[in-house]
């Protein structure tokens, strides 16, 4: 048994090293999100936020090729794969709206932006804490809870956003460009609590 343990208990640590690599990532591409938006235009951090995404692609890519070459793993596959894809996901809507500020000529952000990426960037914050506790199938539900009120909170300011393009006499491009931001923000907070789904998922699986 001890040479069982001795077998599988690296690979477990890979899996889970990789998951809070990614969990950093996904604070890692928040923070730069928010600063880029709370300083733009003076400020463009695309490109930082694509290597940071680059990151992200090679983490994926690791724990897939982890959990090919693995016979035993220390969690359900659709599971590791749910988590990873939905980890990914979070980074890479997170580089669409760093991409879009340029490719649209945004000339400010709307308020409701700032607010949105500062929701994201608490919400990567909870994923990051949830995710060391996987190692010990430890108790997520204070993270997960705060997860679902932000992407409520979030929810509730796209609708403001959304509204607001409508009243302002903004012009169409620009409501079209701006809805299209909205969206993106609106699906990396999605992804956040997709994470939390997972994790609750786990350790009920695992309870």
């Amino acid at each position: 048994m001890a040479r069982l343990s001795q077998i599988f208990a690296p690979k477990e640590r890979e899996f889970y090293d990789l998951f809070e690599e990614a969990g950093a990532n996904v604070v890692r591409a928040a923070e730069l999100l928010s600063r880029m938006l709370d300083d733009w235009p003076e400020t463009d951090l695309a490109q930082e936020i694509k290597t940071v995404e680059s990151e992200g692609d090679r983490i994926t890519h690791d724990l897939i090729h982890r959990l090919n070459q693995t016979f035993v793993t220390p969690l359900d596959r659709e599971d590791i794969i749910a988590l990873a894809s939905a980890l990914d996901d979070i980074v890479d809507f997170i580089e669409e709206v760093a991409d879009f500020l340029g490719l649209y000529r945004i000339e400010a952000p709307m308020d409701q932006s700032l607010q949105l990426a500062a929701v994201l960037r608490q919400a990567t914050i909870q994923v990051a804490a949830a995710l060391p506790r996987l190692r010990t199938l430890d108790d997520v539900s204070a993270q997960t809870i705060e997860i679902h009120r932000l992407e409520n909170e979030g929810d509730r300011i796209v609708r403001e956003a959304l509204a607001s393009l409508f009243v302002r006499g903004i012009d169409p491009m620009m409501v079209i460009r701006w809805k299209d931001i909205f969206e993106r923000l609106e699906e990396a907070i999605d992804a956040t609590e997709t994470v939390a789904n997972v994790l609750q998922n786990i350790l009920i699986k695992n309870a």
